[in-house]
């Protein structure tokens, strides 16, 4: 079953993506579920999905889409009911799958745990795994090893009902190179542009088109509601900087586990690679062997080559300009065949036979050996201060949360109180509006909420403390308020009048577009000032998308055809399709071994959600769904 896994790895991480699986690794702390009271959201084969385990999910969607949107990150986009409902789809869908594969008896061994957790980075120093730093990093986390071990053998029970949908999956070579055709193909178009302008003389407005759109949209010219704000931040950083490490905690911490600070052996090489995939045909892997054995008698009658040669035909961008050179590298950052090879090799200079990885064929020369050695002290001091200092942060921070909320809400008319028991610093903000994109930590939409609120407006008392996220609590106090205010009718006349002028040269265009389209069609003839031909593919990113999509679902049996399509906010294109071809795949092409993985990767998804809709079928699965509505307050 885990031969499934290994062999299919891209579709099942496609799979642990689409359910949003703690396994994908985005943090220990995903493992972390408090399984406390609260009205279920959902059941699943008779057992609750409870509030407490569906607001972890949410904290934990929402440091993902924190982590990978960075500044674009809207809190407020989490405050849906959609949002809500999609986590919620997550956990009935991790449940399923564990319930199944308890049924199915399927076991994970502990050498495969083991083998699991010293591969993971975070419990890692210099490559190698570091029992130390496992048990500190978990207990940053609030965990023991024996709760973080139970989740991750559960979760790899999963990834085995995955695997055995992935090894399901047969794609023809007919249908990848049919696929190849259709997405290679070219066609050569003239077009024309029908733009809005043009058109906007022949835009008659009545006189009270402007009041009357005014009237109508009034939310639309308000100014906001606008407070600035004085606030202070208690997170684990600002714990963490009042924390002092002294030198001898630092010196017994080194002393204690000189494991951690070991360094391994590291060597220096240069290759040449002929690119290869694993999963290429017999006759791409047999060409590309032959060439890196005939480069490689070359070096052999030649050594003093290596670097020329190199640059001459490596396939490795990255190096290839460079001679081939790869720099120092450890043990565990290269692919397995390839450091077996380059720490296999004894002495300076020499040259490996052929050696066939992942990527394709390599030839190696060794060029440098750096012995293994024990980090000085003074190297890592500074590494193992911030260390000990993120582990007593971390602890102390929790206990101070309770005080800091206490404190802000008790001593509601100040934040010095809280501020100077916590030794924080009052931060004053600029404006901040009731809607729009506000800077950290006011991006978080339960915060701007609660300094918004009356009791915040108009008594002037602290909010509460709000979790932002990334382990940080903010209280802000009003400083000043300024309300919502309409702008006047005249100061915004003329853009209303423009906007609509514009809308309706728009549609003009898009009507006399659509009526020259339809006498093309017919085969009559129009006067148009047609481009000079140019070739487009699907991936083309000079025009719309909209009209791309236009311009390839033309008919292509009788040329010329037309097709025609509105272009956002600019008008209308019309395109004449001159020529059409669709290219044979040659057997070496790389681009087939990609295509198949992109249509294996499609049908393992349709039969995946296959497989979950057959496991709803199997265990009854009820949602709450009064529990998933947003609340209008919020």
């Amino acid at each position: 079953m885990f031969d499934a896994v290994r062999n299919n790895k891209k579709i099942v991480q496609g799979f642990l993506l689409l359910i949003t699986l703690p396994f994908a690794f985005w943090g220990v702390d995903s493992y972390v579920k408090n399984m406390s009271g609260g009205d279920d959201l959902a059941t699943v084969a008779g057992t609750p999905i409870q509030q407490a385990e569906f607001q972890q999910a949410l904290r934990e969607q929402q440091e993902r889409l924190r982590g990978s949107l960075g500044a674009n990150f809207n809190p407020a986009m989490m405050e849906t009911t959609e949002a809500r409902r999609a986590v919620l789809e997550n956990l009935v869908n991790q449940r399923l799958l564990a319930i199944d594969a308890s049924k199915m008896h399927l076991a994970v061994s502990d050498e495969r745990v083991r083998d699991t957790i010293v591969s993971i980075p975070a419990f890692q120093d210099n490559g190698h795994f570091s029992q130390p730093r496992y048990e500190a990093v978990l207990k940053s986390q609030g965990m023991v090893p024996q709760v973080f071990e139970s989740s991750l053998r559960r979760d790899l029970a999963l990834q085995q009902v995955l695997g055995a949908v992935a090894e399901g999956v047969m794609v023809s070579r007919a249908s990848v190179e049919q696929v190849y055709a259709v997405q290679f193909e070219e066609r050569v178009v003239s077009e024309v542009q029908l733009a809005a302008q043009q058109f906007a003389s022949a835009v008659k407005l009545p006189d009270d088109a402007a009041q009357k759109y005014y009237e109508t949209n009034r939310k639309q010219f308000e100014l906001p509601a606008q407070v600035r704000a004085e606030y202070i931040v208690l997170s684990k950083e600002a714990v963490a900087d009042q924390l002092v490490v002294g030198d001898a905690d630092i010196r017994k911490e080194y002393d204690a586990h000189p494991e951690r600070f070991r360094q391994g052996e590291e060597r220096r090489a240069s290759h040449i690679l002929i690119q290869a995939d694993k999963g290429a045909g017999d006759a791409v892997i047999k060409s590309a062997r032959e060439k890196a054995e005939a480069i490689l008698k070359q070096i052999k009658a030649n050594p003093a080559d290596f670097a020329k040669l190199a640059k001459e035909n490596s396939q490795d961008p990255g190096s290839a300009e460079k001679g081939g050179d790869l720099g120092f590298f450890p043990r565990g950052a290269m692919v397995k065949a390839f450091e077996d090879t380059a720490f296999g090799l004894s002495r300076e200079g020499e040259v490996s036979d052929v050696v066939q990885s992942d990527f394709g064929f390599h030839i190696i020369k060794l060029t440098g050996v750096k012995a293994e050695m024990l980090r000085p002290f003074g190297e890592v001091r500074n590494e193992i201060a911030a260390e000990l200092k993120r582990t007593e942060a971390a602890r102390k921070f929790a206990e101070l949360v309770d005080g800091f909320t206490n404190t802000v809400y008790e001593q509601s008319d100040s934040l010095k109180p809280a501020a100077e028991k916590y030794k924080l610093a009052v931060t004053t903000t600029d404006w901040i509006g009731r809607s729009g994109k506000a800077p950290a930590p006011f991006d978080n939409e339960k915060l701007v909420s609660e300094l918004f609120s009356d009791d915040a407006v108009k008594n002037k008392r602290n909010t509460a403390s709000i979790d932002v996220g990334n382990g940080t609590l903010v209280s802000a106090r009003v400083s000043e308020f300024k309300p919502a205010t309409l702008r006047p009718f005249e100061e915004v006349k003329a853009a209303i009048e423009k906007g609509l002028i514009t809308d309706e040269a728009v549609k003009l265009a898009e009507k006399d577009g659509e009526a020259k389209l339809a006498l093309l069609a017919k085969g009559e003839a129009v006067n148009l000032p047609w481009s000079a031909p140019r070739s487009m593919q699907r991936g083309d990113q000079s025009l719309p998308r909209e009209a791309v999509r236009a311009v390839f679902r033309a008919a292509g049996d009788k040329l010329p055809s037309y097709a025609g399509a509105r272009i956002p906010g600019g008008g209308y294109g019309l395109f004449r399709i001159e020529k059409l071809t669709r290219p044979v795949a040659k057997q070496d092409d790389p681009r087939l071994n990609a295509i198949k993985q992109q249509y294996t990767r499609v049908l393992a998804e349709q039969d995946f959600s296959a497989y979950l809709s057959m496991l709803r079928k199997r265990y009854d699965v009820k949602v709450n769904e009064a529990a998933l509505e947003v609340s209008k307050d919020k």
